[in-house]
């Protein structure tokens, strides 16, 4: 995938658009965890792109929660996104917002991942160390099938992610875990930056 920008122009539009230290966390967390799949799928050569398409996956959504994945194309074309960048940004809103369904596998990633590092994240700050290090797979699972635990992030969207990419739900749990626990110090660092640039 070519997304036509740079990870600077990334990271100045969101933010622009984006002040939440909520959501910018969100935003370098699915880039780390996006990143992490690209390799390990395969994509390694990719993963630039990868990452970017999580870093501005929800690039409209803290000024424009109403068009969530429906202003972001305006948005994007700011910083002349490649079409391919805003599909993949646009279609994690599959069924939700947008009938822009996931095609590549690493859309399907986007899809699938995005809700489950919003319940992991969640998950994470229950345990004693309220970090995602310590967080093991039984935990996810327990807190999963709890629909009142961090309602906001759909189980329905995580399942049907897990099904488009072929995989079982326990395997995507799993490896989205790692993922963050594989990013979570770069994104801790990075957010203090901007936090204190702020």
């Amino acid at each position: 995938m070519q997304t036509g920008i740079t990870r600077e122009q990334a990271v100045a539009l969101l933010r622009k658009y984006n002040e939440q230290p909520f959501h910018l966390q969100h935003a370098l967390t699915v880039e780390g965890v996006m990143r992490w799949y690209a390799v390990q799928l395969g994509y390694g050569d990719d993963a630039d792109e990868w990452g970017l398409a999580g870093l501005l996956h929800d690039i409209d959504f803290e000024l424009y929660p109403e068009q969530h994945c429906i202003k972001a194309p305006e948005l994007l074309q700011e910083i002349n996104a490649s079409n391919e960048l805003i599909h993949a940004v646009c279609s994690h809103g599959y069924a939700l917002t947008v009938d822009i369904a996931p095609e590549h596998e690493m859309e399907k990633v986007l899809y699938a991942s995005d809700e489950l590092t919003g319940l992991i994240g969640a998950n994470a700050l229950m345990l004693p160390s309220k970090s995602v290090q310590d967080l093991q797979l039984k935990s996810l699972k327990k807190k999963f099938k709890d629909k009142k635990f961090a309602a906001g992030c759909s189980r329905d969207v995580i399942t049907r992610g897990a099904d488009m990419l072929g995989w079982e739900l326990e395997k995507l749990m799993q490896d989205t875990i790692s993922a963050m626990q594989f990013c979570d110090e770069s994104v801790r660092a990075e957010l203090a930056e901007w936090t204190a640039e702020a």
